[in-house]
């Protein structure tokens, strides 16, 4: 029975990314014709300011699963107790706790100090939760 679970991630894989790629474009034409119709200008702004950011953590955090073997390697010390590959985290909140504990490559720290060079303390601040 366990075998036959296992595989479940190799097939739902390919159909989120059909659903996604397939159904994506409608949410998106529908919230930009829909909502504008509901609230004001200011509102719709915010609207729309919330309705990217939650886009642009969600693919951050696609981005910490898909690169977590990479970022694990060239980005994290061994001494890291904070690897990258969690579902729920962003990227930035991994290079922020590594930053803490002083546990980032050369590489990592570059990475993170150009997020930081964009939006100050943004990896420390960035920071979700501590175990």
């Amino acid at each position: 029975m366990k075998a036959k679970t296992q595989i479940w991630g190799f097939l739902l894989f390919p159909l989120s990314v059909i659903l996604l790629i397939s159904t994506a474009w409608l949410g998106l034409l529908y919230s930009f014709f829909s909502v504008p119709i509901k609230i004001s200008f200011k509102g719709l702004l915010q609207r729309w300011h919330q309705y990217f950011l939650k886009m642009a953590i969600s693919i951050d955090q696609l981005g910490n699963v898909v690169l977590q073997d990479l970022f694990n390697d060239i980005l994290i010390t061994t001494k890291s107790q904070h690897s990258f590959g969690d579902e729920d985290e962003t990227i930035s909140s991994v290079l922020g706790k590594n930053k803490a504990t002083q546990s980032l490559t050369k590489f990592g720290t570059l990475l993170a100090n150009f997020l930081d060079w964009i939006d100050p303390n943004h990896v420390l601040n960035s920071i979700e939760h501590l175990p």
